[in-house]
């Protein structure tokens, strides 16, 4: 039985790569190539009675993005399953992905073997990531569950806040109306506290938390 694929890239030599190995296995039909998602969206929508089996896409794409067409495709269609297929390991384009249920994903320097075998496990119904994009994927969590975990008390974040506005420890001091020595107490405790290793981290963390602007 023959499945049919959509593949969207705007990538040409990329895509024709693709094409090229997918033209030597016999059980795919490629039914639509496309550069980005609203080609992609435009064709669903149109041949309504097709059979479509997986749609592989890109991340970033002009008009609609790879992360954009797989929310579409999994709200409008959810039988047609999506791989993505990407430069990008952003544990946030990750995580997006796999929050609104993306079949797989693969980055581009991925051998032919594995992009094979990543086309056919999602095709049988299963889930398919790289051992790279898995790694990224539970470390991101993982941060984000110690992150949550971490919690300051007021007094911190004001001193934490002073130093990412780069206030000597004197001054936190005087504008806290604590003893430079306190000042001190509380820097070297929040960078054991974050798992920094300095004032640089401490600034980074505060910027991160929306404590000052960047």
């Amino acid at each position: 039985m023959k499945h049919n694929l959509i593949i969207a890239d705007d990538h040409k030599m990329f895509l024709d790569g693709l094409l090229s190995i997918l033209k030597t296995e016999s059980n795919y039909n490629i039914l639509f190539t496309a550069k980005h998602g609203g080609h992609v969206k435009k064709y669903i929508t149109i041949n309504t009675e097709e059979k479509i089996d997986l749609v592989i896409t890109d991340v970033t794409m002009p008009e609609v993005d790879g992360i954009a067409l797989n929310k579409w495709i999994k709200k409008t269609n959810s039988n047609i399953k999506t791989l993505v297929v990407s430069m990008h390991n952003d544990p946030k384009i990750i995580d997006e992905l796999i929050e609104s249920n993306v079949d797989g994903y693969l980055q581009k320097n991925a051998q032919k073997e594995e992009f094979l075998k990543a086309i056919a496990t999602i095709l049988e119904g299963e889930k398919y990531f790289s051992k790279e994009i898995k790694d990224i994927y539970l470390q991101n969590k993982f941060e984000k569950k110690k992150e949550k975990e971490i919690k300051l008390t007021k007094r911190e974040v004001e001193v934490i806040s002073l130093i990412a506005e780069e206030f000597t420890t004197q001054e936190i001091a005087d504008k806290l109306f604590l003893s430079k020595h306190t000042i001190e107490s509380y820097r070297k405790n929040l960078i054991t506290k974050l798992n920094v290793r300095n004032l640089a981290g401490l600034t980074k963390y505060a910027i991160k938390k929306g404590y000052v602007s960047s």
